[in-house]
């Protein structure tokens, strides 16, 4: 009756053993499945740091689970391009792979102070914009530094890594080719967005943003910058004007009133299990609003 009993209790104290941390842990949706096709078959163990619903980062915190998985991983890979600011302490001890090397980096503006005659963007706050992955041609160098910074990590398993890069590219270049065409020939190619981030995607695929607008929680859309952006819908006679999925429509809702247009949603690829689904989706959604 004793032995029986200490091997069911030693099975069960087995299968409540710690899990061993991941050897790889990556910061948001695009770095994480990237990385994760380049280390397929090698037995390396990826984690994705940043997993809940956002479009931003910009007052993001980890929590204590997240900031264990970093501290445990052998290698931690960023996006770059002053995304990952939040764990910026962190980081300075560890090593990392910066997915951002070797872009050029477009300037992010902050629009939040329309004059109601004049639009001439003073008090503007510039940065780079660090939403780099919605351009697959960015995407593609992410990935190669990505698979750089492993083969330094890992020499072991660079041929795999490299076999996996190649293909991870054609699927990029997939992408880049879909967008292109699906988007070659529309009736409008100026856009309005409510979120800051789509610079990369627009310029990808040879679209303007007109407009800019970063809604956040106790800074929406002023009725001066409604004025202005229902009289920039007027003259370009545009047809749709866009959100962020998860951001605030307020604002654009209001627009949409006033000038009938209709509005549409755009993914950061910032949430969701797939970095393509959502880019896929954007192209879609571009082609119908803008058709």
């Amino acid at each position: 009756r004793i032995l029986p009993l200490l091997v069911i209790v030693c099975i069960v104290l087995c299968g409540c053993g710690a899990q061993a941390p991941a050897q790889i842990a990556a910061t948001t949706l695009p770095v994480y499945e990237f990385t994760c096709r380049i280390t397929e078959g090698t037995g390396i163990t990826v984690t994705r740091l940043v997993t809940e619903s956002v479009s931003c980062l910009h007052d993001y915190s980890l929590n204590v689970s997240q900031v264990r998985a970093a501290e445990a991983a052998e290698l931690i890979v960023i996006s770059g391009a002053g995304m990952e600011d939040f764990m910026a302490d962190l980081l300075e001890s560890r090593p990392v792979v910066d997915c951002s090397a070797g872009i050029d980096l477009m300037e992010s503006s902050h629009d939040h102070n329309h004059e109601e005659e004049e639009h001439d963007h003073e008090g503007h706050h510039h940065e780079e914009d660090p939403h780099i992955w919605l351009s697959p041609a960015n995407a593609k160098i992410m990935a190669k530094n990505i698979c750089t910074g492993l083969s330094t990590r890992y020499p072991e398993h660079r041929e795999i890594f490299q076999q996996n890069l190649e293909f991870l590219l054609i699927d990029l270049d997939k992408l880049q080719a879909y967008g292109k065409e699906q988007l070659a020939d529309l009736n409008c190619r100026e856009l309005i967005t409510f979120h800051d981030g789509f610079a990369y995607l627009a310029q990808s695929f040879d679209l303007t943003i007109l407009e800019a607008v970063e809604e956040e929680s106790g800074s929406e859309a002023s009725a001066a910058e409604l004025k202005h952006m229902i009289k920039e819908v007027r003259h370009h006679n545009l047809p749709a004007i866009f959100t962020e999925v998860l951001g605030s429509v307020s604002a654009a809702q209001i627009i949409a009133a006033e000038t009938g247009v209709n509005v549409y949603p755009l993914d950061m690829a910032m949430q969701g299990e797939s970095y393509f689904d959502a880019m896929y989706r954007n192209i879609n959604t571009l082609k119908e609003a803008l058709g």
